[in-house]
């Protein structure tokens, strides 16, 4: 069977786009809650309140994005218009996001702090929504899925480690915080928003899969849950980035206030990130070699390894302790992230076997919708756990307190992984399953009739896959 290969240039375009998706999240999920209570000086709980309201919008507004993206017909295609629209969007947002407001009464700063996070939570759905639909469309051969989604990953972790070190070496270097917050969201808005345009010129979309417009059904929101693929792949993706919004919340509570290091937090994370993309061709091999659930099943299982390490790190341990613990953890977290990428490539096509139509915008949208959801309460839960541990913002804390944190940071992990690992072991699409997928939709794209012996497993792919 011919194998779909994508050029250079194709990959390289694409992976670029994920700088923001990559970038952006890294600095909100480690400085924004500290820069809400430490900086704009609201209450953890209301902080914690700002994230969860906007993140539930988010969530909401995903698979409508994917519906309208799924629907739009233009000569660029249904997903490359909004990369274009998103340019000076994606600027203006990330902006407001970090402009440190200073109205007197904490209430007007909650209510400004709400709207740009909702405001900034929007353009993001709309740019990043049809970039994660067109993946599968690029190619539909299951081995260059993983390979296009290694280049997506490399500019998203390479966008990562430098989101982590740049920011507060920015911050640092003006006298006040509220002037350095806005110097590093000018230079980083600017970083995430012109790459769009080399993904838009570099990115192709298939002719074959501009369907006729169907009109909107809210029955699609319901449809993907009853495809059995989806929902595991939609449940490993689940616990295991809820895992990366635990940890990346407590770590400068963690490093502040219990290791007492807070100082090389932003290069700690640093090396955890360098890591992952160092570890990128191995579980790149391990996923084409072996198949992506057992290089998801893996990486998950070094992860949950290097978070039962974390309990032999004290504040008297040597910071290369620490360093070394990044690494492991690194190595953990670049498997999940590459290959869970690639696993939800792959989900399009068993959606098509069943409804004989190319859905990527509303499967993508509902695949960050439960996600978000699940985040924005897991998130909302810890700022919640820390205020009533006893958190006291920019003070000597307690030993209660501190205790409470060392089991969040240790043990939340563990338990989301285990949940992530079992649902991991009862993923059904195989590279050999996917391969007789693969041919079964390509002679009925052409209208041609299949085989008595197609037909007997098309029924048995409908059987595993779907349910």
């Amino acid at each position: 069977m011919q194998t779909e290969k994508l050029s250079l240039k194709t990959k390289i375009g694409y992976g670029l786009g994920d700088l923001y998706g990559g970038g952006a999240f890294i600095i909100l999920g480690t400085y924004y809650l500290h820069f809400l209570t430490d900086v704009v000086k609201i209450a953890p709980v209301l902080a914690g309140l700002i994230i969860m309201i906007s993140k539930i919008w988010d969530a909401v507004t995903d698979p409508l994005m994917g519906m309208i993206s799924d629907r739009t017909r233009t000569r660029f295609g249904r997903r490359r218009p909004y990369f274009l629209l998103g340019i000076p969007l994606i600027f203006i947002s990330f902006w407001l996001l970090w402009y440190p407001v200073g109205f007197a009464q904490e209430w007007q700063r909650f209510a400004y702090m709400l709207f740009s996070y909702l405001f900034f939570v929007t353009v993001i759905t709309m740019v990043m929504i049809p970039y994660n639909a067109l993946a599968p469309e690029l190619t539909l051969d299951y081995n260059e899925r993983t390979s296009l989604t290694a280049f997506r990953m490399f500019f998203s972790m390479l966008s990562s480690v430098i989101c982590a070190i740049l920011p507060l070496e920015i911050v640092k270097r003006f006298d006040s915080p509220k002037t350095g917050y806005t110097a590093m969201a000018t230079f980083f808005g600017a970083f995430f928003a012109i790459p769009f345009l080399f993904t838009f010129l570099a990115t192709k979309e298939r002719k074959e899969f501009q369907q006729p417009v169907f009109k909107f059904n809210f029955k699609e929101f319901v449809e993907p849950f009853k495809n059995k693929t989806f929902v595991y792949v939609l449940l490993m993706y689940l616990f295991s980035f809820l895992t990366m919004d635990v940890i990346m919340s407590i770590l400068i509570y963690y490093m502040t206030y219990y290791i007492k290091k807070g100082n090389i937090t932003n290069l700690a994370l640093g090396v955890l990130l360098i890591s992952e993309i160092v570890f990128i061709p191995f579980w790149s091999f391990v996923a084409k070699k072996y198949g992506k659930r057992v290089a998801f099943l893996s990486s998950v299982m070094v992860w949950i390894v290097a978070m039962f390490y974390s309990l032999t790190i004290t504040p008297a341990s040597p910071t290369a302790l620490i360093y070394f613990f990044a690494v492991f953890t690194g190595i953990g977290t670049g498997g999940v992230v590459i290959t869970i990428y690639s696993i939800f490539a792959d989900v399009p096509d068993v959606d098509e076997l069943k409804s004989g139509r190319r859905r990527e915008g509303i499967y993508s949208g509902l695949f960050t919708f439960m996600r978000k959801l699940s985040s924005a309460v897991g998130l909302f839960l810890v700022s919640s756990l820390i205020s009533v541990a006893g958190y006291r913002p920019a003070q000597e804390q307690t030993e209660t307190f501190l205790f409470v944190l060392r089991l969040m940071f240790a043990f939340l992990p563990v338990v989301l992984l285990t949940f992530a690992l079992i649902f991991a072991l009862k993923y059904p699409l195989t590279k050999q399953l996917h391969e007789t997928l693969k041919k079964i939709l390509q002679l009925k794209r052409q209208n041609l009739e299949l085989s008595e012996e197609l037909r007997a497993q098309e029924e048995n792919l409908k059987a595993k896959l779907i349910g």
